[in-house]
C-alpha cells in the first residue's frame, strides 16, 4: 500500500511539473501533503516537515551565499582581465580561439548559473567568431560542454537538489567530485583543441584589422552590466580572496555554509562599502537566489513526508524485487548513464527528488551507499544542460543564433563523451564503485 502511494506521488509530481501544471516550487510542497493526508499522516505530518526542512537549511544557505558570493565577483570585474588577455592572446586563430571560448565560459561557469555564463561568454567571443566566419555552433558547444561540468557544485543546482533530496552534506557529496570534475574539464578542453584544429584547417589563421578591434572592445563591453560596479583595482583582492576560499572548500576545515557566509561579507565589504550600493547587489543577485533556494527549502517537505511516512523504504523494497540480482553492484554505473538520459527528457527537479531517493533507497540492499548514488547521479548533467526543458539553453540559441536541433546532433556526442569520461575517472578514482 504505501510503496503504491509513494509511486502514485512521484508519478503525480513528474506529471505536473512536465506538463507544467503546476511550478515545482508549488507541486513539491503540496503533492507530498494531499499523499501524507491519503495515506492517513494527517496529525503527523507537521513534525515530518519540520524535520525535512530543518534537514536540508544549511545546505540552502551555503547555496544562498555561493550565488550571492560569485554574482558580486562578477559585478566587481573579476573576471574582465581573463576575457580581456583572451581577447588579446587568441586574434585570428580559430584554434586559439576555441580553446579560449573553454577557459572563458569554465571560469565564469564557477557561479553556477548558465545564464550568467553564456551572456558574457558569448557576448565576449561571438564578434571573433563572426569575422572569422567560424561555425558558432563551436561556441555554443563548448559553453554548454563546460556548464555540464561545472554545474556540479554545490551551489548548482543538480547537486543542490541531490544533497536535498538525500540529506548529504556538500563536503561529503562534493569534495571527492573535485578530480572527476577536474578530468571533465581536461575533456573539454580536449573537445575545444580537437574543433578548433578542424576550424583552423577549414580557415587558416586570419589577419585580424583595426576595425575588428573595435567589434572584440564591443564583445568586452557587452560583459560590463554597469561600469559603475566594475572594481578594477580590487580585481587582486578578489582573486586572493576567491583562491582562499576555494583551497579551503577543498581542505575542508569548516563548513561550506560558514566559509561562503565569511566570503560574501568579506568580498560586499571591501568591494562596495557604501550601504547603498551593498542594497543594489544584493537585490541584483536576489532573482537568482530565490529560485534555486526556494525549492531546496521546499524539497525539505518532500523528503520529510517521503521518509516520515516510510514510503521511501517500501518504495525502495518494491524497486529492489525487480531488479536482477546481478545488476545491484554496478547500480552507481547504471544511475551515471541513465542520469544523462532522465535529465534530458524530464526536469531536475522530477529526477532528483523523484527518483533518485528510490534508487539511492533500493542501493542500500547491496551495501552501496546514498552518497555514492548521488554522486553517480550528477555525471549526466553535461547531456542535461542540452535538454529543451533548461530555460538557459533557449537563451544560448537566441545568443548565438541557431536552431535548438543542429546544436544538439552537433553536440550531443560530446556530451556524452564527457559523461562516459567522468564516470571512467570517477570509478578508477574510487569515488563510485563497480
Amino acid at each position: 500500500m504505501l510503496a503504491a502511494l509513494g509511486f502514485s506521488m512521484v508519478a503525480v509530481f513528474m506529471y505536473l511539473i512536465m506538463s507544467k501544471k503546476l511550478s515545482a516550487l508549488v507541486a513539491i510542497m503540496l503533492v507530498p501533503i494531499v499523499f501524507g493526508i491519503l495515506g492517513g499522516f494527517l496529525t503527523e505530518l507537521g513534525p515530518m516537515m519540520q524535520e525535512g526542512v530543518e534537514s536540508i537549511a544549511s545546505t540552502a544557505i551555503m547555496i544562498l551565499f555561493a550565488i550571492l558570493y560569485f554574482g558580486i565577483m562578477i559585478d566587481s570585474g573579476l573576471f574582465d582581465p581573463l576575457i580581456a588577455k583572451i581577447l588579446k592572446i587568441v586574434k585570428g586563430d580559430p584554434l586559439k580561439i576555441v580553446l579560449g571560448t573553454a577557459v572563458l565560459s569554465m571560469t565564469v561557469a564557477l557561479d553556477g548559473d548558465g545564464t550568467t555564463t553564456y551572456i558574457i561568454t558569448v557576448s565576449a567571443l561571438l564578434p571573433l567568431y563572426k569575422r572569422l566566419g567560424m561555425n558558432r555552433l563551436i561556441l555554443a558547444t563548448v559553453a554548454m560542454l563546460s556548464m555540464g561540468v561545472m554545474n556540479m557544485t554545490p551551489w548548482g543546482g543538480a547537486s543542490a537538489m541531490a544533497m536535498a533530496s538525500l540529506g548529504l552534506d556538500a563536503s561529503e557529496l562534493f569534495i571527492p567530485m573535485i578530480p572527476v570534475m577536474g578530468i571533465g574539464l581536461v575533456w573539454v578542453l580536449t573537445v575545444a583543441f580537437l574543433l578548433g584544429r578542424k576550424e583552423r584547417k577549414r580557415l587558416g589563421v586570419i589577419e585580424l584589422d583595426s576595425a575588428h578591434q573595435s567589434a572584440e572592445n564591443t564583445g568586452l563591453a557587452a560583459t560590463t552590466l554597469n561600469a559603475d560596479y566594475k572594481r578594477p583595482k580590487l580585481v587582486w583582492f578578489n582573486l586572493l580572496l576567491t583562491i582562499v576560499l576555494m583551497a579551503s572548500l577543498i581542505i575542508d576545515f569548516m563548513s561550506l555554509t560558514i566559509l561562503f557566509m565569511i566570503a560574501f561579507g568579506i568580498a560586499l565589504l571591501v568591494n562596495y562599502p557604501d550601504l547603498k550600493d551593498q542594497q543594489e547587489r544584493l537585490a541584483a543577485h536576489s532573482k537568482n537566489a530565490l529560485a534555486v533556494v526556494s525549492i531546496v527549502i521546499a524539497a525539505g517537505i518532500f523528503t520529510g513526508i517521503m521518509s516520515g511516512t516510510k514510503m521511501i523504504d517500501a518504495m525502495a523494497v518494491t524497486l529492489v524485487s525487480i531488479i536482477p540480482d546481478s545488476f545491484g553492484p554496478f547500480l552507481p554505473v547504471i544511475v551515471a548513464f541513465l542520469s544523462a538520459p532522465f535529465t534530458f527528457f524530464m526536469s531536475n527537479n522530477a529526477f532528483y527528488f523523484g527518483v533518485l531517493p528510490i534508487i539511492a533507497q533500493a542501493a542500500e540492499a547491496y551495501g552501496i551507499s546514498a552518497v555514492e548514488i548521488g554522486r553517480a547521479s550528477l555525471l549526466g548533467q553535461p547531456v542535461h544542460v542540452l535538454s529543451p526543458l533548461v530555460a538557459a539553453a533557449h537563451l544560448l540559441i537566441g545568443l548565438v543564433g541557431t536552431e535548438f536541433g543542429d546544436l544538439q546532433r552537433f553536440a550531443v556526442k560530446w556530451a556524452l563523451g564527457t559523461t562516459t569520461v567522468m564516470t571512467v575517472a570517477a570509478v578508477l578514482f574510487g569515488i563510485i564503485s563497480i
